[in-house]
């Protein structure tokens, strides 16, 4: 599948209104219509553009609903409430809340469920979603070691296979409770789920490096 950054743009610059439009009238499509009706021509009608304005932004379907469902994580902000264990139980009761959207639902579970099948829709995935949204340990570990809540860390390698392991964790906790189990991420949960990961954290601090 040829990737849009490799697509060479001319002509007039892309609008930022009507990208929104589309993205929003995706998402509209996915939970009305689901992955197997959903075709660029009724999310062009949706949004109120022509069919060869998707095509000029996005190769295909599968680009196009990965990034309708990207955008709505990159609303996830890490609040500075002055302590680590607040700041988690914060982008947590965020992230939860997105995942409760019906258009969330509909449009993750969909492209998650076709990437078993699609390896460049799961290569997609990581690099449109799962990678952008790593930022918020990369920034939550930086503000905790600044405030003396964990020490430095000095290998480089290390740091990125923990940010990794932690965000695993977190969003394969989060997913499966609401998602899989659907269950409430409410915030007594949320409050116990951070008391687990701070010992976690607290017991890889410990433990010698591999």
């Amino acid at each position: 599948m040829q990737s849009r950054s490799s697509v060479p743009r001319t002509g007039r610059p892309r609008s930022a209104a009507a990208d929104a439009a589309i993205l929003e009238a995706t998402r509209a499509a996915l939970v009305e219509l689901g992955w197997s009706k959903l075709t660029l021509g009724d999310v062009a009608t949706r949004a109120g553009v022509a069919k060869t304005t998707l095509y000029r932004r996005w190769a295909g379907k599968n680009e196009l609903v990965v990034d309708a469902v990207a955008v709505l994580f990159d609303e996830l902000e890490l609040p500075d409430r002055g302590s680590l264990a607040a700041d988690i139980e914060g982008v947590v009761l965020q992230f939860a809340a997105i995942l409760d959207r019906p258009e969330t639902k509909t449009a993750l579970m969909a492209v998650v469920a076709e990437s078993t099948r699609d390896e460049p829709l799961r290569e997609r995935i990581r690099t449109s979603i799962v990678d952008r949204q790593k930022r918020l340990v990369v920034e939550g570990r930086a503000r905790a070691t600044a405030r003396g809540e964990l020490p430095p860390e000095s290998d480089p390698e290390v740091s990125a296979r923990t940010a990794d392991l932690i965000f695993d964790v977190v969003a394969g906790a989060v997913v499966h409770r609401t998602l899989v189990s659907a269950e409430p991420a409410d915030e007594e949960w949320v409050r116990a789920f951070t008391r687990v990961l701070l010992l976690g954290l607290a017991g890889a601090t410990d433990a010698p490096s591999p």
